[in-house]
């Protein structure tokens, strides 16, 4: 019997060894079984709730070959949490005959797939409201409740239940001001974009820019010239996350105004009131389309 090895562990846990840990176990048990072990896949840092991973998509693929008669890993977790993506898997291992045991469940069967798909869906469910809550506790403070915004640095803090914190970058705050005044003078998102990678000036994540970086989508809230924060004003639930079932990645949708959590953060502010308004005017006068005439939003 061919055995093929795999192991995870999620970004929750950076514990590299935990990888090296199941391996040595499973081996364990492939040679109690004498099995002899083909190959081993891993994925590091990386969560369960998606398929859209090397390691795994590498195992699917050598499974549909037939290179191994068995997978064997710790736990039917390890492979997935998303009941649909594992109840997938099983079944396209099940066509290519190729069986999957775990160290905790044994020969995996459907009513495996059924018990612990839901339970993996409930423990994602779970973790999402415990984030969410916990985020929203952040925010209530006037903290950062996600990533970090141009313009800010995050304050660093040894104590995990005090982080959040930001305070102004001088250098990128000045940089924001300017791709106000170049808007308000009558410069597109474009030209603006052009002008500062030619000058070398870094975007946000040090990336370069792009138009859509500057204008976004005023009703998302979303691009420079519609952050809320450079105001003083901390907005954050504008948006929810959902997992596209054809593709496995997040999209965005928009929530309802009544759901957003607002808190005021004055010490935050890098544009000053009028500058914002006459923004607001600018882009209210331009017809919000993408054909390309005068008023397209990156002009």
């Amino acid at each position: 019997m061919k055995a093929a090895l795999y192991a995870r562990y999620s970004s929750d846990n950076q514990r590299d060894a935990s990888i090296e840990d199941q391996l040595r176990i499973c081996r364990a048990r492939a040679e109690h079984e004498g099995w002899t072990i083909i190959d081993s896949y891993t994925d590091r840092a990386i969560s369960g709730a998606s398929l859209l991973r090397p390691g795994v998509q590498e195992l699917i693929a050598d499974g549909l070959k037939r290179r191994f008669d068995v997978i064997l890993t710790e736990s039917l977790d390890r492979l997935s949490r998303d009941q649909e993506d594992i109840a997938g898997l099983y079944k396209r291992m099940r066509f290519a005959d190729v069986s999957i045991v775990t160290l905790s469940e044994g020969e995996v069967s459907e009513l495996h797939i059924g018990l612990k798909g839901t339970m993996g869906a409930l423990f994602l469910k779970d973790l999402a409201d415990k984030t969410w809550r916990g985020l929203r506790g952040r925010v209530e403070m006037g903290r950062s409740g996600g990533g970090l915004c141009f313009g800010y640095d995050v304050v660093r803090t040894a104590d995990p239940d005090d982080r959040g914190e930001r305070e102004i970058n001088p250098i990128e705050a000045a940089v924001v001001r300017r791709i106000f005044r170049d808007y308000l003078a009558g410069q597109s998102s474009r030209t603006i974009a052009m002008t500062l990678n030619e000058e070398g000036i870094a975007g946000p994540q040090g990336k370069e820019w792009g138009p859509s970086t500057i204008h976004g989508n005023p009703k998302r809230g979303t691009g420079i010239l519609n952050n809320e924060l450079y105001i003083g004003r901390l907005v954050w639930n504008r948006l929810r996350y959902m997992k596209d079932p054809d593709t496995g990645r997040r999209v965005s949708r928009p929530n309802p105004e009544s759901e957003w959590v607002v808190h005021e953060v004055p010490d935050l502010r890098i544009v000053d009131q009028s500058m914002w308004d006459d923004v607001k005017a600018r882009q209210a006068s331009l017809a919000f389309d993408t054909t390309g005439d005068s008023g397209n939003p990156m002009n």
